[in-house]
């Protein structure tokens, strides 16, 4: 997780946290406000993470509490990637950590100056990070680095989007217009000769995105067809960098 000080630092244009190559130099979670033409911004610098072999005391133990309570403070989680390392464990970690805790994720490559390139080197990148880190496919990726400041000016409409996408809501008749048009382009399942109806849908809350579909039986409303509305909510209304909840209800069609 090594790079995060630098990129705090390099966006406020002073050395307000330590910098160093040794993760876990960062113990405590620090709060930066920040402000530009883009919006305000508190970016918290949290605590970096060792690999499991080298968290040998309390003092480090107490920094991933640290890291865990910066994530359920934030609205947007930038996860930083070295790509000299590629994906570590402890990145697959925070990174569930902040999928789970429903928050917009970024996913920042940093040190990308200082990879040797091809045609093909990024979107190649692109594959590993979405393969290491499958639950994470909804999450845009940039490639900066903080060293040089390489894009990293391009990080703030992707963070006013993602948090945007994050606290969207959507009105009862277009969900359920646009799931009325998953439902047509692809019939839900049966299961023994009972079809499942989909009868309506809500949007219960948001931070993040979360619906509650009404359906005739829950136990033939399998994950695939859940997945297969989840795309298809998440492309209508272009909701990028955020999972997406689903609540399943049962309820009595009225035609039966």
């Amino acid at each position: 997780m090594f790079g995060k000080s630098s990129l705090t630092n390099r966006i406020l244009g002073e050395n307000r946290v330590i910098v160093s190559d040794i993760a876990g130099t960062t113990r405590d979670a620090i709060d930066s406000y920040y402000e530009n033409e883009n919006g305000k911004y508190i970016f918290i610098d949290t605590a970096g993470l060792r690999r499991k072999n080298k968290i040998k005391d309390d003092i480090e133990r107490y920094s991933i509490i640290r890291t865990m309570l910066a994530i359920e403070r934030a609205d947007v989680c930038i996860i930083m990637i070295d790509a000299t390392e590629g994906v570590t464990e402890q990145d697959t970690k925070v990174a569930g950590e902040a999928h789970e805790a429903g928050k917009g994720i970024i996913i920042a490559v940093n040190k990308w100056d200082e990879i040797e390139k091809d045609n093909h080197t990024l979107e190649n990148f692109k594959k590993d990070v979405y393969q290491k880190l499958a639950y994470l496919t909804y999450a845009p990726i940039i490639f900066i680095s903080a060293k040089t400041g390489q894009r990293v000016n391009k990080l703030f409409e992707m963070i006013n989007e993602v948090n945007k996408c994050n606290s969207m809501r959507v009105s009862t008749g277009m969900l359920n217009q646009v799931i009325d048009e998953a439902i047509a382009i692809t019939q839900p399942p049966t299961d023994k000769g009972k079809r499942l109806k989909i009868l309506y849908v809500t949007q219960a809350s948001t931070k993040p995105p979360t619906f509650v579909i009404f359906v005739n039986n829950k136990d033939i409303f399998h994950f695939s067809y859940q997945r297969y509305l989840v795309n298809h909510i998440r492309k209508e209304f272009g909701i990028t960098g955020t999972p997406i909840r689903i609540i399943v209800r049962e309820k009595q069609d009225k035609e039966e």
